[in-house]
C-alpha cells in the first residue's frame, strides 16, 4: 500500500508541470493577440491621417490654383480712375484665388491719393470684391493737400485744379484738427456780418491771420478771438461795410482798438503814388476798452 501511494504521488507530481505550462504557453498567447491588435489599431489611424492629409493637400492645390476671373471694384469714384485702382490689384491675382494678399491689396489700394477706405473679399469660387471709399475734403492744406473730414492731410498733385472751391487752411505739422476748429468757430462769429471765410494761416508762435472771400485780411493774432472780432464787427457795421473793395486789411492785436490799411484809390495808382509808398493809408481805430 504504501508502494502504491508513492507511485501515484510520483504520477501526481510529473504531471503537475505539465500542466503548469500549458497554463504559463495559453495565458502567454492570450497577452500577444490583445497587443497585436492595439499595434494594428494604430497603424489603420495613422494610415487613415495620413490619407485625410494627402487629400486635403491636394485639395489645397487645387483650389490654390484656382485663377481670379473676375475682379468687381464698387464706390462712389470722382476724383479715382478705376485704371488706378486695377494698376494696384492687378499683381496680387498672380498668386491665384486663394494665395492673393487681400490685405496687401486693401493698404496699397488706401496709399492712393484720394482714396479713404478700401475693403477687398474673396468672392467663392473665382471672383474678389473691391471696395472703396473716397476721401471727402473739406478744405485745402497748404499748396498741395486736402484735409478730410477727420482732420487728417492728404497730397495731392491736382490740389489746386481740384480744390479751388475749398476754404485753405495752413499751419504747423500737427495743427491741422486745432485749425478746423477755429476755422468753424470764426466761420459762426463772421456770418451775421454776412462774411464768409476763405482762409485761415496759423504761424511757427500760434499767431491766426484769416483771409475773407472778398479778399479782405484780419490780422487776428493768438488770443481773445471773440472780443477783438466784437471790435472788428461794430467798426465793420459803422464804417467798413460801406466800401469794402478799399480794405486790405484789418489788424485785431490792438487792446482796445484795431488797424485798418486801405488800397489806394485807381486814380492815386494812375497818378503815380503808388511807387512812392502811398499806396496804402492805415487808420487806427481806438474803442473802449473789453
Amino acid at each position: 500500500m504504501a508502494e502504491l501511494r508513492r507511485k501515484a504521488h510520483r504520477r501526481r507530481a510529473a504531471a503537475t508541470p505539465r500542466r503548469r505550462g500549458r497554463r504559463t504557453a495559453a495565458a502567454r498567447s492570450n497577452g500577444l493577440w490583445p497587443r497585436l491588435g492595439g499595434w494594428l489599431n494604430r497603424l489603420l489611424i495613422v494610415a487613415g491621417l495620413c490619407a485625410v492629409g494627402l487629400a486635403a493637400t491636394r485639395a489645397w492645390l487645387a483650389l490654390a490654383a484656382i485663377p481670379v476671373e473676375r475682379v468687381g471694384i464698387s464706390g462712389n469714384l470722382q476724383r479715382t480712375q478705376i485704371a488706378a485702382v486695377e494698376e494696384v490689384v492687378q499683381p496680387a491675382l498672380a498668386g491665384g484665388f486663394l494665395n492673393a494678399d487681400l490685405g496687401a491689396v486693401r493698404g496699397e489700394l488706401e496709399a492712393l491719393p484720394w482714396i479713404y477706405r478700401a475693403t477687398v473679399r474673396r468672392r467663392w469660387p473665382n471672383a474678389l470684391e473691391v471696395a472703396v471709399v473716397e476721401q471727402l475734403p473739406i478744405a485745402r492744406w497748404g499748396e498741395g493737400g486736402f484735409l478730410n473730414h477727420e482732420g487728417e492731410v492728404f497730397e495731392s498733385r491736382r490740389a489746386r485744379e481740384l480744390g479751388s472751391d475749398l476754404p485753405r487752411l495752413e499751419g504747423p505739422p500737427g495743427s491741422a484738427r486745432e485749425l478746423i476748429v477755429s476755422f468753424q468757430q470764426l466761420g459762426e462769429w463772421l456770418q451775421p456780418l454776412e462774411l464768409e471765410l476763405a482762409a485761415l494761416r496759423r504761424d511757427e508762435r500760434g499767431h491766426l491771420t484769416a483771409e475773407l472771400a472778398n479778399g479782405v485780411r484780419l490780422v487776428l493774432g493768438d488770443r481773445e478771438l471773440r472780443a477783438r472780432l466784437s471790435r472788428f464787427a461794430r467798426v465793420w457795421r459803422a464804417e467798413l461795410s460801406v466800401d469794402p473793395a478799399r480794405v486790405e486789411q484789418v489788424d485785431l492785436r490792438y487792446s482796445q482798438g484795431l488797424a485798418v490799411a486801405f488800397r489806394a484809390p485807381p486814380a492815386e495808382v494812375a497818378g503815380g503814388l503808388a511807387q512812392l509808398g502811398s499806396a496804402q493809408q492805415t487808420t487806427t481805430h481806438m474803442t473802449g476798452g473789453e
